[in-house]
């Protein structure tokens, strides 16, 4: 019985689907773990950049290059003036909460050195709507020391044609130099302190610093739920035979008793052994033939 219901249409396909997702699960969990190491190694990164002393932002960057991996996150200082008329702001950023919507004000800082250094000053509400300029708490005017996490230029969006005056997409230190007209340090700031200290109500909302150990949330690195997917997609593959079994023997217990009920209808009903046995049947008795 076993073999004839495995060689059923049904549970053919039904076997071929099955076992055909089990490798395919165990794979999406192997890709989990591999993203849940990669974070951690990064993390680890991160952690020691965050751990380093402060430098000069010429000591690890300049205009046209890249910033080192090992250098992201790093606490870098700047000394200069803001430069607001170049002011500009990026769009659909979040705050701190990770949920409200608004912009990322980016005001350049020329440096004493004369180069031009992109400062994410933080976060701002959205204006009246989404193409009207928000908001800006005004730049600290004058002679100034910032220190800011280092972050490579933003390249995992694109820029998008006909956005309204001084509205980006990116944090990016060629498309900046391209609409200045000068050379821009390669990467960006984002700010930490400012001394001498602005009035805090010409503050934006700063950028929360990245958190290195468990959150998932936008605004921080975290290590993400990159393990309970891969502990979910194996439990899953580890499931399916189980499930197959399941099915199978369900599928044989109706089959059985299938086969029961129709061999009860070929037999005809039993006997009833308390019913009263039928008297036999006795001719008539001829009558008498009548005297002569």
């Amino acid at each position: 019985m076993l073999f004839r219901i495995l060689m059923t249409r049904r549970w053919v396909i039904l076997t071929l689907v099955f076992f055909a997702i089990i490798p395919a699960m165990v794979l999406l969990g192997r890709w989990q773990y591999h993203r849940y190491e990669q974070t951690n190694r990064q993390n680890v990164v991160t952690a020691a950049a965050m751990k380093a002393p402060p430098v000069a932002m010429d000591v690890v960057s300049h205009p046209g290059g890249t910033v080192p991996a090992s250098e992201t996150y790093r606490q870098v200082t700047a000394t200069g003036h803001y430069d607001p008329a170049h002011e500009f702001v990026i769009r659909q950023r979040t705050a701190a909460d990770g949920d409200t919507m608004g912009y990322y004000v980016v005001t350049p800082l020329v440096t004493d050195a004369g180069d031009t250094v992109l400062v994410n000053r933080g976060w701002v509400a959205l204006g009246t709507d989404a193409t009207s300029y928000p908001t800006v708490p005004p730049a600290p005017s004058g002679e100034l020391t910032v220190t800011g996490r280092l972050r490579p230029d933003e390249t995992f969006r694109r820029e998008l044609s006909g956005l309204p005056d001084r509205m980006f997409m990116r944090i990016n230190s060629s498309d900046q130099a391209a609409r200045l007209k000068q050379p821009v340090v390669a990467g960006y700031l984002e700010l930490v302190s400012t001394n001498p200290n602005p009035p805090a109500a010409d503050e934006a909302e700063l950028v929360p610093a990245p958190n290195v150990t468990t959150t998932n949330d936008d605004a921080v690195v975290g290590q993400g739920v990159h393990l309970p997917y891969a502990i979910q997609w194996w439990l899953f593959a580890a499931l399916i035979p189980t499930g197959w079994v399941v099915l199978l023997r369900r599928d044989i217990r109706e089959a059985r008793e299938k086969q029961a009920a129709d061999e009860a209808a070929a037999a005809g009903p039993a006997p009833d052994p308390d019913a009263a046995p039928e008297a036999a049947s006795v001719p008539a008795a001829e009558p008498d033939p009548a005297p002569r």
